[in-house]
């Protein structure tokens, strides 16, 4: 599902018009994509977005009704749009695979190509790489809060739009989420859609009881019923397990009850019990209604009971400290063979030039010790003295007992792409296998450890080259 090449801000077309009618258009260039702080104040963040950013890429052309809009607009020579009406993006992306943690300052997409090519990209890229990590990161925080439970993507109604929707479902599956109430998510990307049923379904029959047996009648083998319309305890617990029996005795089972209100904790704690003795210990309780990992960790820290979570808006929205947007940005780093850098007067914003690598050290049991960037010539190695990216006077030394492995590849290559294949379970099981080789700590929700982000001394000596220049 690729986009519209004019998704994107106004100033890229401007840019590159002046690019055009400079003759520098033709010239290469590489940019590097990249976030400056964790997002939700946590310790990673889990990168996502890049098959549909490839897509987008290898799509990437104007159509005659998009030339026709941008002639309407006054702006453009009758040649610069006719230079677009051709172009196609033939560059290089370098990216790690999706499912990968992640840190701030390191590179995430390198993008090498024509500066028009690299340039008029930049809006797309950062607008899927952005929303999707940051969406698979929330996941990824809320299934390490529910586990061993499940999470369900539930976020539909409460997205930000139907695209925002479909991304968010595909992202939180990346993260960890075990499906979708997204059905049309579930066909673009092949995810298990789950569900049970509104109040409204309850509400429309004489009774609950009556609600729960038609609702039976249609799914017997899938049935999951919403247990809180008038009195969870009461009357919504009772007449499901009703239901349960009679599901058994005509050689089906109930697949489980959803509570979406009142004290989850409470409720389901309760909710086991009556389930339990009634003979269904096996009959599992979903829960919704607007929970979190800080709302879980809740529930579970008072003995909640909670098998499955159903986790919409705050996943959907990646509602949260810290939240809202991942804050990735696009930077120039190497024009016309030369490195580049913005200087600027918050040191929090200043660049890091030239064309690089993205090294992770690995510890001698397979643990992640920390990250170090680095100039694409390095030759890093243990031992190496390092230093704080965002405070250079601040260095540290490699261990010796640690192998360093390249975190990015080619992903694409003359604007085709190069990347296998892979499911998005694929890139949810390395996501979290890579997470349980962090350092203790770094999954913490309150004040979480701070993996190291290292840059090399070559790197370092360049930026402080460039500074000097500058001034």
């Amino acid at each position: 599902m690729s986009c519209s090449a004019l998704l994107t801000d106004l100033y890229e077309l401007t840019m590159l018009a002046g690019y055009f009618n400079e003759a520098m258009a033709d010239q290469e260039a590489v940019f590097d994509l990249y976030f400056r702080h964790n997002p939700f104040q946590g310790g990673y963040a889990v990168f996502a977005g890049l098959e549909p950013a490839l897509n987008n890429l290898e799509n990437f052309s104007f159509t005659p009704d998009e030339i026709d809009y941008l002639h309407s607009l006054g702006l453009f020579s009758s040649a610069f749009l006719s230079f677009l009406e051709q172009f196609r993006f033939q560059g290089q992306v370098i990216a790690p695979p999706e499912g990968t943690v992640v840190f701030a300052h390191t590179p995430l997409l390198t993008v090498r190509g024509t500066l028009a090519e690299t340039q008029l990209v930049e809006a797309m890229l950062l607008n899927v790489i952005n929303f999707q990590t940051l969406v698979a990161t929330k996941a990824a925080r809320i299934c390490h809060a529910a586990a061993p439970a499940e999470v369900i993507e539930f976020g539909l109604r409460r997205a930000q739009g139907p695209d925002g929707s479909i991304s968010a479902a595909r992202a939180a599956c990346v993260g960890g989420a075990k499906g979708t109430s997204n059905v049309r998510a579930g066909q673009l990307y092949d995810l298990p859609v789950r569900g049970t049923h509104a109040h409204s379904w309850v509400q429309s029959f004489d009774s609950e009881l009556n609600a729960f047996r038609a609702y039976a009648r249609t799914f017997p083998d899938s049935t999951v019923l919403l247990v809180d319309t008038y009195d969870t305890l009461q009357q919504g617990v009772p007449n499901a397990i009703k239901v349960a029996r009679e599901l058994k005795e005509q050689g089906h089972r109930l697949r489980g009850i959803r509570l979406d209100s009142g004290d989850l904790a409470y409720l389901s704690n309760e909710a086991r019990t009556m389930l339990d003795a009634a003979g269904f210990p096996d009959v599992p309780i979903l829960a919704s209604n607007e929970v979190d990992e800080e709302v879980i960790d809740s529930i579970r820290n008072e003995g909640g009971k909670v098998d499955i979570y159903g986790v919409g808006t705050k996943l959907a929205t990646a509602a949260g400290a810290g939240g809202v947007a991942l804050g990735g940005v696009y930077k120039l780093v190497e024009f016309a063979g030369k490195p580049k850098m913005k200087i600027t007067s918050d040191p929090a914003k200043t660049t890091l030039p030239g064309a690089k690598r993205v090294l992770r050290a690995i510890g001698p049991q397979g643990e992640y010790v920390q990250d170090l960037v680095c100039l694409h010539q390095d030759s890093a190695q243990a031992g190496d003295r390092v230093y704080d990216p965002k405070n250079p006077a601040r260095h540290t030394t490699l261990p010796q007992d640690i192998r360093l492995v390249d975190l990015r590849q080619v992903v694409m290559d003359k604007g085709k792409c190069s990347l296998a294949a892979e499911s998005i379970e694929t890139m949810a099981n390395r996501c979290q296998q890579q997470l349980a080789l962090l350092p203790p700590g770094c999954r913490r929700f309150c004040n979480p450890h701070l993996y190291k982000v290292s840059i090399s001394a070559q790197l370092k000596a360049l930026r402080c080259r460039l500074i000097e220049a500058a001034q």
